[in-house]
């Protein structure tokens, strides 16, 4: 092509735009709407699963009741599910002295505050969490950890975010995994510190002593398989005590092979969730079928928007005949108004991508609200995956062949007929 049939080209093209330009923009943002579509169906996905992955915080096996692996996980890691029961104190103490381990961390649920679940451990929690990068979650400046012998709490980002408190305030814990008024307990809480946002389930959480939930009012223990509930000022034997899971960090692969197969298949006590990333690959393969059916979706919604593209131009050809006529009477080739409108399908098609990349970056910062919100996860919208690029230059090729039966037709224009005087 020569630099004057290119500039003719565009000319052409640029002048059909103005003089259609409603259609084309009604058009395009329905390209832009498949496109952001598509493009946020597979970038998200992959980003939770990503994030997923990471927010273990490093923790190789959960040991929990008996029960699903995979829910184990999901309330020990994500804090998402149920608990399935607890386990004796004494087990986390067996586990903790067990030579494959190198690091054992117990925690106990049963509490929220104003829906942001209260988690109850030990300082060893901060030492042994791990974020992606392999650092260690920091508290924002300020702010200390909390005392184990002392009425006080660490908050997630997330859950100091949403509820308002700040460093120094106090707030009641309300009984039970979810928000019910009415059930408020009596004990105070001091905040003494707020977790930097770690992207990971850490952020909608408050840590406490894991004494805490022990002595919390209403309730029981049972460690020892028998009704015990703490009092004030005594100290609780360690036989009455039980946790709802251990987070656990094993010194090889092997180890926790060993250990899955000795607790799994043995007794019925306890479950052993190793590794955790496996058991996270677990959900995912079963919400499979989900992302599949929504990127069908997202495809034959670029596919209807392509077609739309067609019908567009199409319909307008009938229209134009006369100024085909015109052009091609004042020394138009055929191949340049076939070019033409070829040219004008894959301008709509490349105006509505770029629209669309725009709407896939405000779907992904909505996405990454909510997700951060009821996960704990977050995507990025600047984070780059093959779909980036990939999505638009699919659209922009279908586009172009899309405009291939309109320019056919502006193609076949006959030019005596249309330059008829009009009645």
């Amino acid at each position: 092509m020569t630099p004057g049939f290119l500039r003719t080209l565009s000319l052409l093209v640029r002048r059909s735009l103005a003089q259609h330009r409603a259609a084309a923009w009604l058009t395009m943002l329905s390209v832009a709407l498949a496109t952001g579509l598509s493009v946020s169906v597979l970038t998200i996905r992959h980003q939770s699963q990503e994030s997923f992955y990471q927010g273990g915080l490093g923790f190789d096996a959960v040991l929990g009741a008996r029960g699903s692996q995979l829910q184990l996980v999901l309330n020990a890691v994500y804090h998402l599910e149920v608990s399935q029961g607890n386990i004796p104190y004494t087990l986390y103490q067996t586990i903790k002295a067990d030579p494959r381990v190198s690091a054992a961390v117990p925690i106990a649920l049963g509490d929220n505050y104003y829906g942001y679940r209260i988690v109850g451990t030990k300082l060893e929690y901060f030492e042994q969490a791990e974020l992606a990068d392999g650092s260690q979650p920091r508290l924002r400046a300020g702010g200390r950890l909390f005392d184990p012998s002392r009425m006080e709490g660490v908050l997630g980002s997330t859950a100091a975010a949403r509820t308002g408190l700040r460093v120094g305030d106090i707030f009641k814990p309300y009984h039970g995994l979810t928000f019910q008024e009415g059930t408020q307990h009596e004990e105070e809480y001091v905040v003494t510190g707020i977790i930097e946002t770690t992207n990971t389930p850490l952020d909608r959480i408050i840590l406490i002593p894991i004494e805490g939930i022990y002595r919390m009012g209403g309730h029981v223990l049972r460690g020892s398989g028998e009704e015990y509930t703490a009092q004030a000022g005594k100290e609780i034997d360690d036989l009455h005590k039980e946790v709802s899971a251990v987070l656990l960090k094993l010194k090889s692969p092997q180890a926790g092979l060993q250990m899955a197969q000795q607790i799994n298949s043995q007794g019925n006590v306890a479950t052993l969730a190793f590794p955790v990333g496996r058991v996270v690959a677990e959900l995912f393969s079963k919400l499979g079928w989900a992302h599949a059916i929504l990127t069908v979706v997202a495809y034959m919604t670029v596919g209807v928007a392509v077609t739309g593209v067609a019908a567009s131009l199409y319909s307008t050809i009938h229209g134009r005949r006369r100024d085909i006529a015109i052009m091609r009477a004042l020394g138009a080739r055929r191949r340049t108004i076939f070019a033409s409108i070829m040219a004008e399908s894959a301008a709509i098609c490349a105006g509505g991508a770029l629209l669309g990349l725009g709407l896939y970056a405000a779907i992904t910062m909505a996405a990454s609200q909510l997700l951060q919100r009821h996960v704990g996860i977050a995507v990025d919208a600047l984070a780059w995956h093959p779909a980036l690029l990939a999505t638009p230059l699919a659209v922009v090729l279908a586009g172009t062949l899309a405009g291939i039966l309109p320019a056919v037709q502006a193609y076949r224009t006959n030019v005596l007929d249309n330059l008829q005087p009009t009645t």
